[in-house]
Order: C-alpha cells, then sequence, then structure tokens
C-alpha cells in the first residue's frame, strides 16, 4: 500500500512550490493594484484638463486643440530626438489672465515606456514648449 507520510525530499519540494506560488501571486496583486492606481490618477488628469480646454476654450479663442497636440509634438520630437513617442494626452490647462501666461501641459509616453512632461506656453499667440 501506499505509505501515509511524504519523503522529506517531497515536503520540502513541496514548501517551496507553495512559496514561490506565494510570492508571484503577491507580485501581482501589487502590480495590479499599482497599475490601478496610475490609471486613475490619469483619468482624474485628463478630466481636469478637458475641463480646463473646455473653459479656456469658450473664454478665449487662442486654445485650439489641434495647434496645441502639434505644438506639443513638435516639441516632443526636440526634446526626444530619436525616440519615438507612443501617446501623448493633455493633462492639464493654465488659463492665467492674458495670454502670455498660459499653459498646458502633456504627458508624454515614450516608446521604451517612459512618461514625461512637457509644458507648453504662449508668447505672442504662438505656442512652444517653456
Amino acid at each position: 500500500m501506499f505509505p501515509l507520510a511524504l519523503p522529506l525530499v517531497d515536503i520540502i519540494v513541496l514548501v517551496i512550490v507553495v512559496l514561490v506560488g506565494g510570492v508571484v501571486a503577491g507580485g501581482y496583486a501589487g502590480a495590479t493594484r499599482r497599475a490601478r492606481q496610475r490609471e486613475r490618477k490619469l483619468v482624474e488628469e485628463l478630466s481636469a484638463a478637458e475641463h480646463g480646454l473646455a473653459q479656456a476654450h469658450a473664454t478665449d479663442k487662442g486654445w485650439d486643440r489641434a495647434v496645441l497636440e502639434a505644438a506639443a509634438r513638435a516639441a516632443a520630437e526636440q526634446r526626444f530626438a530619436g525616440t519615438p513617442i507612443n501617446e501623448m494626452q493633455l493633462v492639464q490647462v493654465i488659463d492665467r489672465p492674458g495670454t502670455d501666461a498660459d499653459q498646458a501641459i502633456f504627458r508624454v509616453e515614450t516608446a521604451d515606456g517612459d512618461e514625461h512632461r512637457i509644458t507648453l506656453g504662449r508668447t505672442g499667440g504662438v505656442w512652444g514648449a517653456t
């Protein structure tokens, strides 16, 4: 018949498998939680930027989304020359009195996965990196 007790080697292997499984599961849970927090923060920033852009556009016709994105892309290409840009999102609009103090902040993700911020300012009606 079968012995009731497992050999010592089998017990050690079983304990190691359980420990490794626990570490893997814990790491996965931590990484998932961190990703959800980053996503939640990004959604909040995007929502605030959309609201700010709508407010600014309602009061000042110099906030053209296409012009802003073109200026941000040009600034990102100059700043990260040779590194492809995966994603670019407007995350903050700073609409101060007048036009030369206005700022738009973009989140830029490069092909290597790094996130950067690019701040645009407006001088004489022209958007550019500050």
